[in-house]
């Protein structure tokens, strides 16, 4: 019997973003619980980027060519049993877990059920591909970790980007105050998100124009302009710092100790429940999502480069059927 292939973005070994090229590889088998996806569109995360280039998650990449993406919407084409709650047509989107596996850069991918959510009706394949990762990652620091509520004041650094406007809309959402950083051409964005106080980077020190604040949500680390360090001389005593990317400030524990103040990462949970929540709020016109580009699967180097730019408002998706 001859083996289902599809195609898909095959990384041969780690490196920028020219070693991506479109093959054909084996197509995924589902098992236990999972769901196969066939998949429509599939968003970029720079965990994704990351663990292409030998960081993120490349510790647990076993095999190549590999296939890397967490972000997919799509319709089942295999239900985990016969009367599972999603059946084959069913509309999905949700997280893959490339390191352990296939991702969803590619014409099916398999998924956990628990990691998978209905597709909101009002969103595109592409809108639904570019919010679970971001989103979930953004209610984790925001709601689950934070418990931002009203009188609460939420500092978010790089508020423009992927996590970012859903952290930006989701502390609003439950009545904290939202200060949010960014460049000058992110500002009204910003601010048509709900952001009530934005400050341009670029053009100011935010320690020196704001207030003290409950929480920061720091997107960006001391890897550029040491903007973790800084958020320590913003933030109220016994006040919360939550570090999102991994590796963008190694000291951020010790130093929030010594000052006196609370800390943690954060690592995004695939909750398909949340996700489903979040969904709701979609639906509802609370959340919005943005989109930055969308590029063919053929395109995928492009990007690529797009998300390691630094420069994307809202989210990078590729779009594959």
């Amino acid at each position: 019997m001859e083996t289902p292939t599809m195609r898909a973005v095959l990384i041969d070994e780690h490196g920028p973003a020219s070693v991506a090229r479109i093959g054909e590889v084996a197509a995924p088998v589902r098992l236990m619980s999972e769901v196969l996806i066939d998949v429509h569109a599939a968003g970029i995360n720079p965990i994704d980027v990351k663990t292409r280039a030998g960081g993120g998650a490349a510790a647990g990449i076993q095999r190549f060519p590999w296939v890397g993406g967490h972000d997919v919407a799509g319709t089942v084409a295999e239900a985990a049993y016969e009367l599972h709650d999603l059946q084959p047509g069913d509309a999905v989107f949700g997280m893959a877990n490339p390191a352990r596996g296939w991702g969803s850069f590619a014409e099916q991918v398999a998924v956990s059920s628990i990691c998978l959510a209905r597709k909101p009706t009002s969103l595109t394949w592409e809108e639904a591909a570019a919010v679970p990762l971001a989103a979930l990652t953004a209610w984790d620091a925001v709601v689950r970790i934070a418990r931002a509520h009203g009188g609460q004041r939420v500092l978010v650094h790089a508020g423009a980007g992927g996590v970012g406007h859903f952290a930006v809309q989701l502390a609003k959402y439950f009545g904290a105050r939202v200060i949010a950083t960014a460049s000058e051409a992110n500002l009204d964005f910003l601010r048509d998100l709900g952001a009530d106080e934005v400050v341009d980077h670029t053009r100011q020190r935010f320690e020196e124009t704001t207030a003290k604040v409950d929480v920061v949500i720091d997107l960006v680390g001391d890897v550029h302009d040491d903007t973790g360090s800084r958020s320590l001389d913003v933030l109220r005593a016994g006040g919360l710092y939550v570090n999102v990317p991994t590796g963008s400030w190694p000291g951020y524990a010790e130093a929030c100790a010594a000052a006196g103040m609370r800390s943690t990462g954060v690592k995004v949970e695939p909750d398909g429940a949340n996700l489903g929540i979040v969904g709701r709020l979609i639906e509802a016109g609370d959340v919005r999502v943005r989109i930055d580009a969308i590029h063919p699967l053929d395109d995928a180097v492009a990007a690529f480069e797009r998300v390691e730019s630094g420069r994307a408002r809202g989210k990078v998706v590729l779009s594959v059927r």
